[in-house]
């Protein structure tokens, strides 16, 4: 979904939910020169939410609040060796793995289940995937139509046609396509054409000079030829394959934009007829390439990366055919080994997650064929998890809390310091334009036409691939649905999608630690509140504000008022761009820059949302801690987080957002809030003057 702003990355993740309360320690809270003092006489009520084990209190919360809040925490949970991060998010969806898999299991036993029934798809699918015996016996028998068609091209016109087909299937291609809405129409849907067509995760991976850059690309040509062996080539013709891919995706590469350049919605946004399109990249016979992905009706595009889609259209008459055919089948290849026999599997594994992130081993068969099933038929399988991990009366509370938060942004709004009357009305509109979606849809996929067979797991995933390409490209011409989800409900994760102008929050996310009914207000708005917060916020960053109420590219802003929030969007650039997750590794704070207005506004929104729902209580210290500095508790346990040095170098160079720990002192060190909670003073690591402070929303 274009545009649409993650809480975390999704692919980061590899599952979905949680189990447990804490289990608070009778440990008082002692004093030191920052943390304010319990008597030895207060008693200590045990709270829900949150676990005193996990603090360091050898750390002063004003020099390093994560380690403070999570030290304990993070010396006593080493990444386990099938991961290359271990946090919050991996937890809840560990635990929630447990309430998934016993719903695959019970539908696996049912053998004769009506065909096309959640139960059939999602048992049929999970069984085929977890038959590792009839996968290896197998062996590349499932995916030999699609190497014959390619070994079958013959010319450019075959070639094009055999790109349109691979297209349908999700197994890769030059360049991106979907159907999505109009950026300046969020009420009709348009065809969107994106640069792609790399095996690495980044154009920057091609590009830098620097030694570690250079051996991955080492790494990745040893890889490439090792994945061709298996395809069947000898030796040499590996290597010299491995090689012509390198050079082709190398030229792709400099004709991408960096992700930087891709924050910008307006650079991304170009419009034009089909002609047009055609004239730009003559070669690709866009006519004859739409009608062969089954695309009809389509009078204009919207092209991301004009220059990219140029170069490739150069590219398909100047590079040979035989090395097109080449580059087909490593990407064939590429996107499908994780169906494939072991030798497939474990290849893939050793580059992109060993290798690249750190991972040492595979995780268990059962835990990623459940993220495929989620990945492919989330829906069929997110049916029966709700009724089993999501209740009404959480689906109540959690709307109350979005409603509260709501509230408290409207009154940060209305008491803006720097923004005049006339865009603070515009803000207002938006915000109360806001469409929320809470734990799952009101009207269920049911994935009608879908075949899925119990004894060929490959052509299972071909099957869904093509339906999914077809059911998004047959919305042209078509009312925009609203109704539609793009995570699956037992996702441990939120977003805000701007031509939608609505924020999502799947039930997966609303569990403990992020949301517990019974944990008091200030876990739950430190956890979910601030999770909300940042997804309202999201709307109103350096990208979403650029979007009005109907969800369309529009400026609302005065001119004045634009300048002061680049100004303070600025500030945000140079304090995230300093800080430093390893040595020589600087976070960068114009990728990241959209997540970090969110969570700094989201933290604040929240710590106002809390004050209001606790102001008429009698809400006195628990587990030795006030209502202010347990909510910044449940904030820093949410991003508690381990991570491999490879994932962390991934991370800053790729993903959008900040590293764990900068997501939890950052925004706290511009908040007066935090300082008084926990006693912070000028000379503390965690204090920034006032002159150096972020206050956007």
């Amino acid at each position: 979904m274009k545009n649409t702003k993650l809480l975390w990355l999704a692919s980061a993740l590899s599952g979905v939910v949680v189990a447990g309360c804490s289990k608070p320690a009778v440990q008082q809270t002692t004093a030191t020169a920052d943390t304010p003092a319990v008597s030895q006489s207060e008693p200590l009520v045990k709270g829900v939410g949150l676990n005193m084990e996990n603090l360091d209190r050898s750390v002063s919360p004003c020099e390093d609040f994560n380690l403070f809040a999570n030290g304990g925490w993070l010396k006593n949970n080493p990444i386990p060796a099938s991961e290359s991060r271990w946090g919050s998010f991996n937890e809840l969806a560990d635990n929630n793995n447990k309430t998934l898999r016993a719903v695959v299991d019970a539908a696996v036993a049912v053998n004769n289940a009506p065909k096309g029934s959640s139960t059939q798809l999602v048992g049929d699918f999970y069984a085929a995937g977890m038959d590792s015996a009839a996968i290896e016996k197998a062996g590349l028998t499932p995916l030999k139509p699609e190497l014959d068609r390619i070994n079958a091209i013959k010319d450019r016109a075959s070639l094009l046609q055999a790109m349109a087909h691979l297209k349908t299937i999700g197994r890769g291609g030059v360049f991106g396509f979907y159907v999505g809405q109009d950026d300046k129409n969020s009420t009709q849907y348009i065809v969107n054409i994106t640069q792609s067509g790399l095996g690495l995760p980044d154009r920057d991976y091609y590009l830098k000079t620097d030694a570690r850059s250079q051996s991955i690309r080492e790494e990745y040509q040893k890889h490439m030829a090792n994945m061709f062996r298996l395809l069947g080539d000898t030796e040499a013709t590996a290597r010299k394959n491995a090689a012509k891919i390198m050079e082709l995706e190398t030229r792709l590469a400099k004709a991408s934009m960096t992700r930087v350049e891709q924050r910008d919605p307006h650079a991304t946004y170009n419009k034009m007829t089909v002609a047009e399109l055609q004239k730009l990249s003559p070669n690709f016979n866009w006519p004859t390439l739409l009608k062969n992905m089954s695309v009809t009706g389509a009078k204009e595009v919207i092209v991301a990366q004009p220059k990219f889609l140029k170069e490739a259209n150069t590219m398909l008459t100047a590079v040979p055919v035989s090395d097109w055919k080449t580059y087909l089948r490593w990407h064939l290849a590429r996107t499908s080994a994780a169906y494939l026999p072991q030798a497939f599997v474990q290849e893939n594994f050793n580059f992109y997650s060993k290798f690249l992130s750190g991972a040492k081993e595979m995780q268990p068969r059962w835990k990623r064929v459940l993220r495929m099933t989620d990945g492919t038929i989330g829906e069929a399988l997110g049916q029966e998890y709700v009724d089993k991990a999501f209740s009404p009366e959480a689906k109540a509370k959690a709307l109350e809390m979005v409603n509260n938060l709501r509230s408290a942004f409207q009154e940060h709004v209305k008491n803006l310091d720097w923004m005049s009357e006339a865009t603070k009305q515009q803000a207002l509109n938006k915000l109360n334009a806001f469409a929320v979606k809470i734990g799952y849809p009101d009207k269920w996929e049911t994935y009608e036409g879908l075949n899925v067979s119990r004894t060929a797991f490959l052509q299972n995933v071909l099957n869904a691939s093509r339906w999914g390409f077809l059911d998004n490209v047959n919305k042209l011409g078509k009312p925009v649905d609203r109704a539609e989800w793009g995570m699956t409900p037992p996702t441990v994760n939120a977003y805000y999608n701007p031509s939608m102008n609505e924020i999502v929050f799947p039930a997966g996310i609303l569990q403990p630690p992020f949301f517990d009914p019974k944990a008091d207000d200030a876990v739950n708005y430190g956890g979910m509140g601030a999770v909300i917060g940042h997804e309202l916020t999201h709307g109103f960053d350096d990208q979403g504000s650029q979007y009005d109420p109907e969800g369309n590219l529009r400026d609302w802003w005065t001119a004045e008022d634009k300048a002061k929030f680049k100004q303070r969007t600025d500030l945000v650039d140079r304090q995230y761009s300093a800080m430093q997750p390893l040595d020589s590794v600087f976070v960068n704070g114009k990728l990241t820059m959209g997540e970090n207005i969110a969570d700094i506004g989201g933290l604040n929104i929240a710590f106002t949302a809390l004050q209001k729902a606790i102001a008429n209580k009698n809400v006195g210290k628990i587990d030795g801690f006030t209502p202010d500095q347990r909510f910044f508790l449940a904030w820093a346990q949410i991003w508690r987080t381990n991570a491999t040095e490879r994932f962390l170098r991934q991370q800053v160079q790729t993903d959008p957002h900040s590293p764990a720990s900068f997501r939890i002192n950052g925004p706290l060190s511009n908040m007066p809030q935090f300082y008084k909670a926990f006693g912070c003073a000028p000379g503390n690591k965690m204090y920034r003057p006032e002159a150096e402070r972020v206050h956007i929303w």
